[in-house]
């Protein structure tokens, strides 16, 4: 390989770096999997691969996904939920079943390459009030010595995701404290990260600002510059996320840690849900990040220093997660669902290419019967809704807009693909039907649910018969997956108000 003189050829070596890190890119992915729609792991790591993501966080440590993993050559976070802080923090010998269940089982020779082991998510948020607080460090010693005793501890390493909500400014950057009653365990947390050549992991969200508040400027919350910049002193922020890091490098530098490696656990940015929560300002904020971290141009007190990792939230969509912060919980995803790009994001490889192979339910929905009043169906429109996902009916919903009968019809459909299209799930009392035609209605898409598993043709009857005779028949082992897009322009049926 030849011998570059950078002092020679300055110019060529910064387009050389540049090009590197387009093309080894360090953005990865959080995949969440609180879904009733999951894809099958082995589709979703290969769109990782497909799409060059070499990182990816995990919030638990899921057989099934680790398995998909082995050898796949995507570093890995996994993650251990809250709720067995308690039980780790307390027992040596459960974090060393902890260790040997999900770490060390998976890092052999052609197995998982695991980075990080986030202990908890988010434990020091302020809606916990302390719940998880005093778990934290005696877990992670516990762990540390765990991977002393396996011989990982210089090559995975512990860390906290925090939410930006543990630490706080009066007014700018510089002025950023940790929350007053975290900041003896922030300064013991930072030290043993630092001990350990961890980074601090910190969540970042311009979006929920922006959310939250009446008054924040809209424009702040993106990177194209803002006509309300925040002056603090010699340094000016144009954009929301490098102000909130700032802050945290400011509550850093206050205990004594300025210098220390910052990775984004979580930033992203939703596409329904919210009057803000939209394709084109997700697609906006997420291409603008891309950028901006891959400049390395870093931030007003951290010139030249980009996090260390980042992570998108989030790979895919997540129907089943909790709408209590906002009906937007469950669209952050650049894809659906089902592995579809939302948005032609460049993650620094060329645009996103879409899942293949996924093992869709026939093409077939349930809608409201044309010949039922739509008044008689409200309760049942609200007893679907309350078990399957109709957030994208509500304000700021791509199917807000579709009319009565549409409505009820999205919400009849959505239970009965989160029932895998049970015929008795369709019933409702007389008023639903099954059809075949596609009652897709202008941007509004009514999805066809995933397949727990590949279906033989033996037990397909006449639809794997059908995909047979089209091209939905997968070669080899007799395997019928149902590969149509539903997007495709099926025949509609007539839904308006």
């Amino acid at each position: 390989m030849e011998v570059f003189h950078w002092a020679n050829i300055l110019l060529w070596g910064f387009l050389l770096r540049r090009w590197l890190l387009w093309v080894d890119s360090a953005v990865g992915v959080n995949w969440g999997t609180v879904s009733s729609h999951k894809l099958p792991p082995a589709v979703v790591v290969d769109l990782m691969k497909e799409n060059r993501i070499g990182k990816v966080k995990l919030f638990d440590a899921d057989p099934d996904v680790l398995l998909a993993l082995r050898g796949s050559g995507i570093e890995v976070m996994v993650g251990i939920p809250n709720e067995l802080l308690a039980v780790l923090a307390s027992s040596a010998a459960a974090s060393d079943l902890w260790m040997s269940q999900n770490v060390t089982r998976y890092m052999v020779k052609a197995g998982v390459d695991i980075r990080y082991i986030a202990v908890g998510n988010e434990p020091f948020l302020t809606s916990y009030q302390g719940q998880y607080q005093s778990f934290v460090l005696p877990a992670m010693l516990n762990l540390q010595q765990s991977l002393v005793k396996v011989n990982l501890a210089g090559y995975v390493k512990l860390v906290v995701p925090c939410n930006a909500d543990a630490y706080q400014s009066a007014s700018v950057p510089s002025e950023g404290t940790f929350r007053p009653e975290l900041t003896q365990i922030m300064t013991q947390l930072v030290s043993f990260l630092n001990l350990n050549g961890s980074p601090f992991v910190v969540n970042i969200y311009p979006f929920l600002s922006l959310y939250q508040s009446a008054d924040f400027p809209q424009d702040y919350a993106f990177f194209e510059g803002s006509s309300h910049p925040v002056v603090d002193g010699q340094n000016v922020y144009y954009n929301a996320f490098d102000g909130n890091y700032d802050t945290l490098v400011a509550a850093l530098n206050r205990i004594g840690y300025g210098q220390m490696p910052i990775a984004i656990g979580e930033v992203g940015w939703p596409t329904e849900g919210a009057l803000s929560a939209t394709v084109t300002a997700a697609e906006a904020f997420n291409q603008g990040l891309i950028v901006h971290i891959m400049s390395n141009k870093g931030t007003p007190s951290r010139p030249g220093v980009p996090p260390v990792d980042v992570y998108l939230f989030s790979l895919l969509d997540e129907e089943q997660k909790s709408i209590l912060p906002g009906n937007f919980e469950r669209h952050w995803g650049i894809y659906s669902f089902d592995g579809q790009a939302k948005y032609p994001l460049n993650l620094g490889n060329g645009r996103l290419e879409n899942a293949k192979n996924v093992p869709y339910l026939p093409p077939r929905w349930c809608i409201m019967s044309p010949t039922q009043d739509p008044a008689a169906v409200t309760n049942h429109m609200k007893l679907a809704c309350s078990v399957a996902d109709c957030t994208t009916l509500y304000y700021g919903g791509s199917c807000n807009a579709i009319g009565d009968k549409g409505n009820i019809s999205y919400a009849f459909n959505s239970y009965y693909q989160m029932q895998k299209q049970d015929a008795g799930s369709c019933d409702f009392d007389g008023l639903g039907m099954i059809t075949f035609l596609n009652p897709i209605v202008g941007d509004c898409r009514f999805l066809v649910g995933i397949s727990d598993r590949n279906c033989s043709c033996i037990g397909c009857g006449i639809f794997c018969g059908l995909w047979m005779m089209g091209d939905g028949f997968a070669a080899g082992g007799g395997t019928c997956l149902q590969q149509f897009s539903p997007q495709q322009a099926w025949p509609q049926v007539g839904l308006g108000p």
